[in-house]
């Protein structure tokens, strides 16, 4: 039986580009030694499909390390960038259609998520929400590493899972290019980042984001 606390599971069957946007507002949880950490995700992008040039299995490129990608929708897909930050995404769609959507930036949800994240991330300077606002961040606030790479989701008892959390139609949501695939070539352009407008913790704001309409 579905535990009414944990996402839907239609969500995670949708395919990247449906779910990037619908993710926003969910709480992912992290459960570590010292306790339980909750947070709302504020920013997704989208990377999905073999036709996609910014993802990592363009063209049907399996490999030990995209491999994960092809699994059926609701376990997470960590990967290094610059061998040493680790990002975490959400493998979503159906089995051998590689759908992933890339978490970029989450809030704590309370003063006692925020004190744990900011233990485990250690030092960093500015404004409060560099705690999180980038997929490095977030990774490191909330302890999530390569060990994770697999892992379901959709566990009431998962030491990493996804719960409801905000209906995404009260949510001011906007969609802009998304950051740092300058390789991907026309699809560096596409739309298809995705945050919840004049929250703070978002990684960049983009200078002329477009409101996103739910289909």
């Amino acid at each position: 039986m579905h535990n009414s606390r944990l996402i839907s599971p239609s969500l995670l069957a949708r395919t990247a580009l449906e779910a990037a946007p619908l993710l926003l507002g969910q709480t992912l949880v992290r459960v570590t030694e010292d306790g339980e950490v909750r947070c709302r995700i504020v920013e997704t992008e989208s990377y999905g499909g073999a036709e996609d040039r910014g993802s990592h299995a363009f063209g049907n490129r399996r490999t030990a390390r995209t491999e994960v990608m092809f699994a059926a929708g609701g376990v997470a897909y960590v990967y290094l960038i610059y061998g040493m930050y680790s990002c975490l995404n959400v493998v979503v769609g159906d089995p051998d259609d590689p759908q992933a959507v890339l978490i970029r930036a989450v809030e704590p949800l309370s003063d006692k998520d925020e004190e744990l994240m900011l233990a485990y991330r250690g030092g960093f300077s500015g404004k409060k929400a560099n705690l999180c606002n980038g997929p490095g961040k977030l990774c490191r606030a909330l302890r999530i590493d390569r060990s994770l790479n697999g892992y379901p989701l959709n566990r009431d008892d998962g030491m990493l899972r996804l719960e409801a959390g905000d209906p995404v139609d009260e949510l001011p949501i906007v969609q802009c290019p998304r950051i740092n695939i300058d390789y991907a070539g026309e699809y560096a352009l596409k739309p298809w980042r995705y945050y919840i407008e004049g929250n703070p913790y978002v990684s960049v704001k983009d200078k002329q984001p477009t409101p996103w309409k739910q289909a």
